[in-house]
């Protein structure tokens, strides 16, 4: 590098240590290709520099004219490294915004698949019951009026949520989930909060923290001011956490101070080690 100012070789390096970022990951977008041949022309510069540096140094006799030229290429160099830094942040806030739009979807997909598994599941409950045999026919003397069939209205939604917490107890997952969407179909009025608050607790206990997120989440909606609103930050926090989504579950957290500044008692113990687990600042 004979014959270059030592402002150049800054420069030079830190090109060099701009071209070993991320940005030399694999991308499959049109700005990742336009940003990748724009390193590979800055390459191309690179080494005719470094040819050049190395086999002929500026004349004595010229040095201002040198200086001046080797401030130009830096400039111009420092500016082209700007840009790329620049349309790096931009490609990764774009990625950053599309990851969350994936995740959000899945979440929906998993909502969707498990409305569509119950009533399927439903459906063939209905459909696959065995007929009872045909008792044997008396003769005409001997008839005797049929017996009433047996009632199989549904039951009402505070029933499906009494039954569905008794599963919950008993670690019945997967009937306090299907006991909670019953009583949900069945607009349970007043007790939608807890019809939502039983399909995240089945929900989480079955490790589906997606959808857990989503009950949790309809649960607080139901009654933002009511005794019941800061578990449902709590649960929805450690649903958060269930798939990795600490920051989000920080966030929840911090709100949960925020609106309930006086949380005592177990709820309280709940929070805080929520927080911990989640190593919340």
């Amino acid at each position: 590098m004979a014959g270059f100012t030592p402002a150049f070789r800054l420069a030079l390096l830190g090109l060099g240590l701009a071209l070993a970022s991320p940005v030399q990951a694999q991308v499959e977008t049109r700005e990742g290709i336009a940003l990748q041949n724009q390193i590979l022309d800055l390459r191309r510069e690179l080494d005719a520099l470094r040819r050049g540096g190395g086999a002929v140094a500026p004349a004595p006799s010229a040095p201002a004219r040198g200086s001046a030229a080797s401030g130009d290429l830096v400039q111009q160099l420092l500016g082209r490294v700007q840009e790329l830094e620049e349309e790096n942040r931009r490609l990764r806030g774009r990625a950053d915004v599309a990851d969350n739009n994936d995740r959000q979807m899945r979440a929906e997909i998993e909502k969707l698949r498990g409305d569509l598994d119950f009533r399927l599941q439903a459906l063939e409950r209905g459909a696959g019951r065995p007929a009872a045999p045909r008792p044997p026919q008396p003769g005409p003397a001997a008839q005797t009026p049929p017996a009433p069939a047996p009632s199989s209205a549904p039951r009402t939604a505070e029933k499906a949520i009494t039954d569905g917490q008794a599963a919950l107890a008993r670690r019945e997952f997967a009937a306090a989930e299907a006991a909670a969407r019953e009583a949900i179909r069945a607009r349970p009025g007043a007790r939608a909060q807890d019809a939502h608050f039983l399909l995240g607790d089945a929900l989480m206990g079955k490790r589906d923290f997606q959808n857990a997120a989503l009950a949790y989440d309809e649960a607080y909606s139901r009654n933002r001011q009511g005794a019941r609103a800061p578990e449902a930050m709590i649960g929805l926090a450690n649903a958060f956490q269930g798939f990795g989504a600490r920051r989000e579950a920080c966030e929840t957290l911090d709100n949960l101070r925020s609106n309930h500044p006086n949380l005592s008692g177990p709820l309280a113990e709940r929070a805080a080690d929520s927080r911990r687990r989640a190593q919340c600042r």
